[in-house]
């Protein structure tokens, strides 16, 4: 008996109340052919209705494609995710305090799948501790219409763990490339592997359905059993997607060599420009130390790839994503989260399990708000709760975290002249705050396990020292009080032996990350 049906078949067999996990990064691995279906039953007839929803990263475009089609009242109750942000119209429903919503650590989401599918009750773990996540802040509550506890603090053998409790997954919503008769799925065309085996594994076990989107069936026995992802005895259903609803990135319908099917090469890449954020990315790639492993976020952190292979020092650089991806040149802007040239490419819980037991090195991450106590903000702003995505577990686990991002934001406009740095116009609003809105990254518990974390920007460099956000470097041409002090809504400690950034930094040609980097080898 054939497993293919149509998205509308497929949407039919969702009942009412059910959880749904789905994958997806970006547009990557986004069931989207099936998505819609569910959208437009729901539309035409009301079901199925109260949906609880999960998934590890953003699933969408941020500009309605992807899992915004379920932001609807109605069709989803509840949301267990680890980023919204690409997804407006739920953000709305979240805002005006229409559904429930919990957003938790990414990693801890593509962790918890595993554990469903071994039917254990839940995953224990350190990442969240001391942030928004934490019971005794927020509990990962995003609405007040969100009132059940989800995560609870735990107490073994006198050290402190969250416990996120295991849950029935009745419906696991997966894609991939191409599929057999019998179900076999292969990820040949898909830049990512994310969790499409844990969720599979998760849904068969609880007594649930598979519904998996691919491109094309295949005849059996034609595929590689050492290529397939999830064996057909998890899937129940195939459906067969059109092109414009199976994109491999939030902007890229197919790139051969975004699924490192074919390497490119990379000599001639084009330079950054020079202006203040390649001050900021230059200053944190100092940071690096030979054959480091590094994790790069979003914005000013994924251009580091870029000085690097200016610099001549990428060969001491091991580049990750969080969704899995080793080594190779990282995707930027809708191509986030993927890589050209990769070494390897993992499934999203192993690398979490990698990052989470403190495998990396080095990682950058944005700087949208920082506060007096050396907390940071990524994953709330105003109305929009966006989730931390992967920030919680990768910054509470590196060994050194940088934070990375203009001094202010909002019409800031700056110029390099002579090796000095120009305010022309102040930026409308402060990132250094008295109190951050949401704790995504906890200062005070940095400081308690002694971790290394700064703040870069491009007039000033800040260190937690003893718990206290201390400024070791000022940028040259910068006047300390009206650039500095006065930009900010707390007074930071000033090191004793404040010292002006690499000069370096501030010419057009710079030539030194090659020399800082070797030195710390001897």
């Amino acid at each position: 008996m054939s497993k293919v049906i149509s998205a509308e078949e497929a949407s039919k067999l969702i009942p009412n109340e059910a959880t749904v996990a789905c994958t997806g990064f970006g547009l990557g691995m986004v069931p989207e052919e099936v998505y819609l279906a569910i959208r437009k039953r729901f539309d035409e007839t009301g079901s199925p209705k109260n949906l609880t929803f999960t998934w590890t990263a953003g699933n969408g475009d941020g500009k309605g494609r992807g899992a915004n089609c379920f932001g609807v009242e109605g069709l989803i109750k509840r949301l267990v995710a680890g980023f919204i942000g690409n997804n407006p119209d739920i953000c709305e429903l979240i805002y005006e305090n229409k559904m429930e919503a919990y957003a938790l650590p990414q990693g801890v989401i593509a962790q918890l799948y595993r554990e469903i599918a071994a039917k254990r009750p839940g995953l224990i773990t350190k990442v969240g501790l001391g942030t928004y996540v934490d019971p005794r802040y927020e509990g990962a509550k995003l609405s007040p219409y969100t009132t059940e506890d989800y995560v609870e603090l735990m107490n073994i053998k006198g050290e402190e763990y969250l416990f996120y409790p295991s849950f029935p997954i009745h419906v696991g919503l997966i894609r991939g490339t191409y599929a057999d008769e019998d179900g076999n799925i292969v990820m040949d065309k898909e830049g990512l592997l994310v969790e499409a085996l844990p969720i599979a594994q998760a849904a068969h076990n609880s007594g649930g359905i598979v519904i998996a989107q691919v491109e094309k069936i295949v005849k059996k026995g034609s595929l590689d059993p050492k290529q397939v992802r999830v064996p057909g005895i998890l899937v129940d259903h195939i459906v067969i997607a059109q092109p414009e609803n199976h994109f491999q990135t939030q902007t890229t319908q197919y790139d051969p060599a975004l699924s490192n099917e074919v390497k490119v090469p990379v000599e001639g890449l084009p330079t950054l420009p020079f202006d203040a954020r390649k001050v900021i990315a230059r200053r944190a790639a100092m940071e690096l130390k030979p054959n480091s492993i590094i994790n790069l976020g979003i914005g000013i952190p994924i251009t580091i790839g870029s000085i690097a292979a200016e610099e001549g020092v990428s060969q001491h650089m091991n580049l990750t994503t969080e969704v899995g991806v080793i080594g190779g040149i990282p995707g930027s802007g809708g191509d986030f989260g993927l890589a050209y040239n990769a070494d390897a490419i993992m499934e999203q819980q192993a690398q979490f399990d990698f990052i989470d037991g403190g495998g990396l090195d080095l990682t950058v991450l944005g700087l949208a708000e920082a506060d007096e106590q050396g907390n940071i903000n990524v994953s709330k702003f105003g109305k929009r709760a966006n989730g931390p995505g992967g920030a919680i577990n990768i910054s509470q686990t590196a060994e050194k975290v940088v934070f990375a991002g203009t001094f202010t934001a909002g019409g800031l406009k700056e110029e390099i002249k002579d090796g000095k740095l120009h305010i022309l116009q102040e930026g409308k609003a402060k990132k250094f705050l008295k109190e951050v809105q949401q704790i995504t990254f906890g200062g005070q518990r940095a400081a308690s396990i002694n971790q290394y974390v700064l703040y870069v920007t491009e007039r000033a460099v800040f260190q937690l020292i003893d718990g206290k956000v201390t400024l070791i470097e000022i940028a040259p041409g910068v006047d300390l009080q009206k650039d500095i002090l006065d930009q900010m809504e707390f007074t930071p400690e000033i090191a004793k032996d404040l010292k002006t950034m690499d000069a370096g930094l501030f010419n057009e040609e710079w030539g030194g990350l090659k020399e800082i980097i070797e030195a710390k080898a001897k």
